[in-house]
């Protein structure tokens, strides 16, 4: 029997990430494991002032079933953060020993310590569990205030000197976190889904499309480009974007007023029939050192719906050889889409493969099992 504590970067939700595929599949291909998954702590203060509904955490409670003998085997918890960190200096230490709480609760026999969100490193330091520190995104280099800043170095530093284990997804992080027991294990995607015959999404607007599927933020979207390329569209075309919408009010007016039409977030399951039913498949994402980090979970994705792709040369695009994609400097963006969206490129009779999330669940079990083996 196996027991591990996954610290995540985001709740267990209808939008499958990193985790969630992982997690999933390592509890679906291993009867003798059991997981808590931790989620982000619910912030009332924080949600009051954004002028959403405040609400505590969920707290400890099972997860759903996933098949394969799954159920009863896994926990989700959410916490609740009372005050802002700079109110209450020691909610990061009480945060950890709740969870250390809710562990022995579930009389976890010495637990493996999976951290994603680096606020994990409390509870590393609080109980010396064996840790795997899985690096998605290097948030040192995204635009963040002194004091944030601060925290995300010091946490990062423990996490580096006191982890057993070092998983990064890219090669710009392989390059930056330097680690002796450190594993590159990119992201994925689950083929099946796309080589079914889907429905239009009944949301998905007539006429040619120009789909963004991701995470609507700052730190990714380059907002200029994305407007002024519904706007070079105009009645050819409509860009859509599906995901998580977490721009301010005066982003999110630029896009509307420029056309864009935001579907906000789909369950993973859905989709593929957005990605497959587009005309276009489009990533104008800013080109920074934080995007230079990533391992877009999108460039698999829009590689197995074989739709044609532009995109700013990011890191994971910009280097594909593959006759659908086409990489735009953000100039010329939109004039790239307008021209692909009425005479997009032809695939390749054989197009290879993306690789699988079965093939990264093996790879993580492996880093698990080496996890458990210097304990």
């Amino acid at each position: 029997m196996t027991d591990l504590v996954v610290v995540s970067l985001e709740s267990w939700d209808r939008i499958w990430r990193r985790n969630q595929h992982l997690v999933a599949g390592l509890l679906r291909t291993d009867p003798g494991l059991r997981v808590l998954f931790v989620e982000p702590s619910a912030d009332p203060i924080h949600a009051a002032i954004h002028e959403h509904r405040a609400t505590r955490g969920r707290g400890l409670r099972p997860g759903p079933d996933l098949g394969a003998g799954t159920a009863g085997r896994w926990w989700l918890h959410q916490p609740t953060k009372l005050l802002p960190r700079r109110i209450d200096a020691g909610s990061d230490r009480r945060w950890a020993r709740g969870v250390a709480r809710v562990v022995r609760g579930l009389r976890f026999e010495d637990p493996l310590l999976w951290v994603n969100a680096t606020q994990g490193s409390h509870l590393l330091e609080l109980t010396g569990w064996p840790t795997l520190y899985d690096i998605t995104d290097d948030w040192l280099l995204a635009d963040r205030g002194d004091d944030e800043r601060a925290r995300l170095v010091s946490e990062e530093a423990y996490l580096l000197t006191h982890s057993e284990q070092v998983v990064v997804c890219s090669p710009r992080l392989q390059r930056d976190k330097k680690h002796a027991h450190q594993h590159l294990v990119p992201n994925a995607v689950e083929l099946a889904p796309y080589q079914e015959n889907r429905r239009r999404p009944p949301d998905l607007p007539s006429g040619r499309t120009a789909l963004y599927v991701g995470t609507v933020h700052a730190d990714r979207l380059d907002v200029a480009v994305t407007a002024d390329t519904a706007r070079r569209l105009g009645r050819s075309g409509t860009v859509v974007l599906v995901g998580p919408q977490l721009l301010s009010a005066d982003d999110t007016r630029v896009l509307s007023e420029a056309g864009v039409l935001l579907l906000g977030g789909k369950d993973h399951d859905d989709v593929p029939a957005y990605l497959r039913h587009a005309d276009v498949l489009l990533v104008p994402h800013v080109v920074t050192p934080f995007t230079d980090s990533l391992d877009p979970i999108k460039v698999y994705e829009y590689q197995a719906a074989a739709r044609p792709v532009v995109s700013t040369p990011v890191a994971g695009f910009r280097d594909l050889d593959d006759e659908l994609v086409m990489i735009a400097e953000a100039a010329s963006f939109a004039d790239t889409v307008a021209r692909t969206i009425t005479d997009p490129p032809e695939p390749r009779a054989h197009r290879p493969a993306p690789p699988t999330w079965q093939q990264r669940v093996a790879q993580m079990r492996a880093v698990v099992d080496a996890l458990g083996a210097r304990t």
